[in-house]
């Protein structure tokens, strides 16, 4: 119930800043930040309609009042487009590329829960660490699907904008790597049968690049996605 009401009422607190600001609210880091903690939710909702884990629940709604807390430390002003953003790609790009960290997210959580809950002795209970290593699988297909969306659609928004579809930009570099690693979980996943800790340890080496990807390419390396330092 909490986590469904929060969701509705950052659906509500995005779509009127939508409609101020005149153009989707996703372009500085405190915008962004508010749709990733939304993105995570409604990742987790949506998984919890054929799973339900209590802790992996209170885990995601942890994660994302942190991350409302420390998108509070950034400039909220709305302000107005750079020209390269001004595009409907934006939108399509942001969203997309959001909805498949939120589904990540939420996979790193169930795979550290699946590491603790296996340390922990939890063996006597099989179907918590089943149920862990089955929502990291679920998610990181969703996650993967909707990176790819991302980075497809945003190759075309950077041929719109400065006429090449790949520039090798350090946010398209590590998107790549992260997008790798990914298909390296699924691939042994799926087609090796990889589980348990080995594709629970994937999951959290691919959130660690999706964190330096979102939030460290932006403050360490120089690049056409700078602007998100705002």
């Amino acid at each position: 119930m909490f986590l469904s009401a929060g969701a509705v009422a950052q659906t509500i607190y995005m779509a009127v800043r939508w409609s101020i600001a005149g153009r989707a609210p996703f372009s500085n880091m405190f915008e962004s930040m508010v749709l990733l903690a939304w993105a995570v939710v409604v990742v987790y909702l949506a998984l919890r309609i054929r799973r339900q884990i209590p802790v992996l629940g209170a885990a995601t709604a942890a994660l994302a009042v942190l991350t409302l807390a420390y998108a509070s430390t950034f400039e909220t002003k709305i302000q107005p487009l750079m020209p390269a953003l001004r595009s409907n790609w934006l939108t399509v790009h942001v969203f997309m590329c959001f909805l498949g960290y939120g589904g990540f997210a939420v996979a790193a959580l169930a795979s550290i829960g699946y590491l603790i809950a296996a340390r922990t002795g939890s063996k006597t209970r099989p179907e918590i660490t089943s149920a862990f290593d089955a929502a990291t699988a679920k998610t990181i297909s969703f996650g993967f699907l909707f990176l790819t969306a991302g980075i497809m659609t945003g190759a075309v928004w950077a041929n719109s904008a400065w006429g090449t579809y790949w520039s090798w930009d350090p946010k398209e570099t590590w998107s790549l790597i992260t997008w790798f690693i990914y298909a390296v979980f699924l691939h042994c996943r799926f087609m090796r049968g990889w589980k348990g800790k080995r594709a629970a340890w994937i999951s959290v080496i691919g959130f660690a690049s999706v964190i330096f990807t979102y939030y460290g390419v932006n403050f360490l390396l120089s690049g056409l996605h700078s602007y998100a330092r705002s």
